[in-house]
Order: C-alpha cells, then sequence, then structure tokens
C-alpha cells in the first residue's frame, strides 16, 4: 500500500496504540479518521495530529453506519481499516459475571465485526483493501483473571483467519497485530496513558510495526505478526 495514497479508518484512536497510528499514518500521507467515545479528547486528538474525528462508539450499530456515512463522505471512499478499540475486564473466574463477557465482547469482538463487515463490502467493490485487527498475544496464551479479556481476543483471532480465508480471493488482506503489554490509558479508569519504563513497549512501536505491514506491496501480506518487549525484566 502507498500510505501516502491510503485512505485510512481507524477505530479507538484518541489515545494510545489508535493515537500514535492515526499520527505516524498522517505522517507519512494518509488521510486517516479516527473514532472515539470521548468527543472531547476525539476533537483534541484529531487537532493535535491531523485527523477526521468521528465520535462513535463500536459497540452501537446506529454509530457503526454513522461512522461510514461520514468517512465516504469525507474521504470519497477507504481502503483500510484499522480495529484498534478495546477495552478489558479482568475478574478471577469466581467474581466474573455475565455482563462482564458481555460489556467487552460487545466492543472487542462483535464490534470490530460489525467495523469489518462494512469495510469487505466497500473493499470488495474496490477490489481490494486491508484490515488490520489489534489483538493482543493473550489471544495466543491465556493468563490468571484472563477469561473475559483472552476469550475476546482469542475470538478476535479466530476471526481474523476465519475473514482470511474469505477475502483473499477477492484481494482483500486481513491481519492481526499482537502486542504484548504496552504503557497505554487501557484498563486505566482515568483513561491517563501511562509513561513507559526503557525496557517496556510504547504505543510507538506498535504503530511501527502497523505501518510496516501496511507498506508491503498489496500482493503480500504478513497473516499474523507479534510484538514484544525485548527485554522486559
Amino acid at each position: 500500500m502507498e500510505l501516502n495514497k491510503a485512505r485510512i479508518l481507524i477505530t479507538g484512536g484518541s489515545l494510545g496504540i489508535g493515537k500514535a497510528t492515526a499520527s505516524l499514518l498522517i505522517d507519512k500521507g494518509a488521510k486517516v479518521a479516527i473514532t472515539g467515545r470521548d468527543e472531547s479528547r476525539l476533537q483534541s486528538t484529531a487537532e493535535e495530529i491531523g485527523a477526521l474525528p468521528i465520535c462513535a462508539d463500536v459497540a452501537n450499530a446506529d454509530d457503526i453506519k454513522r461512522t461510514y456515512d461520514t468517512v465516504l463522505s469525507e474521504f470519497g471512499s477507504i481502503n483500510c481499516l484499522i480495529n484498534n478499540a478495546g477495552i478489558g475486564v479482568f475478574p478471577t473466574l469466581e467474581d466474573a459475571a455475565m455482563e462482564d463477557f458481555e460489556q467487552v465482547f460487545r466492543v472487542n469482538v462483535f464490534g470490530a465485526a460489525m467495523m469489518a463487515q462494512q469495510a469487505a463490502a466497500l473493499f470488495k467493490k474496490e477490489g481490494g483493501g486491508t484490515i488490520i485487527n489489534i489483538g493482543s498475544t493473550a489471544a495466543e496464551k491465556g493468563f490468571a483473571r484472563g477469561s473475559v479479556y483472552s476469550a475476546s481476543k482469542f475470538a478476535l483471532r479466530s476471526m481474523t483467519q476465519c475473514w482470511q480465508a474469505e477475502l483473499r480471493p477477492h484481494n482483500i488482506r486481513v491481519l492481526q497485530i499482537n502486542p504484548s503489554e504496552v504503557a497505554t490509558a487501557f484498563a486505566n479508569p482515568e483513561r491517563i496513558e501511562r509513561e513507559a519504563p526503557p525496557n517496556k513497549l510504547r504505543s510507538q512501536e506498535i504503530a511501527h510495526a502497523i505501518k510496516a505491514v501496511l507498506e508491503m506491496d498489496d500482493r503480500g501480506m504478513i497473516p499474523e505478526l507479534a510484538v514484544w518487549a525485548t527485554n522486559p525484566w
């Protein structure tokens, strides 16, 4: 993909990995739309990095339709969707409630699927496109207190593989990036970005990985990529 000609939609783009990715891709010449639920923070980020802001919740079907209506009105079309919006809760098995699973799966699984459904239909008409799902190394191996979050990322990984099988004949690349622990505002109730020590991953490392897989010529794809800190101890 030639980034200076790209039109990209990133969910969860006002903080962390989404913001860092949007900023990097814009610096490379791409037009980027970002979504987020906090309108004030979203507008501030959009002004800072030069993105198109769309206040929307991927767990809401009406918001998904409005997102696509807005980005198509502004950009004409898109050729890349980055499913980055994600939430997590980490109860023990004994403490997990049905509502925990429903809340997390509505964003991490159902929202990602419905966003991708719209993108796939567009990309088929355009003759190709790219969907990137931001997963987690928790999609590869479970962990204590990870029943809700890890299960959602395993589900996303499974969907990614299914979409790869369905969409490759239409020249649509479907990729999954699996970050290890990244210092962001994720799971922080105050939504304040964490400062990364020198041995921990930052959002910028994940943004770099996303940029790298996008820049490959469209004839090739990297189905899945994990990003780990070199020496986190």
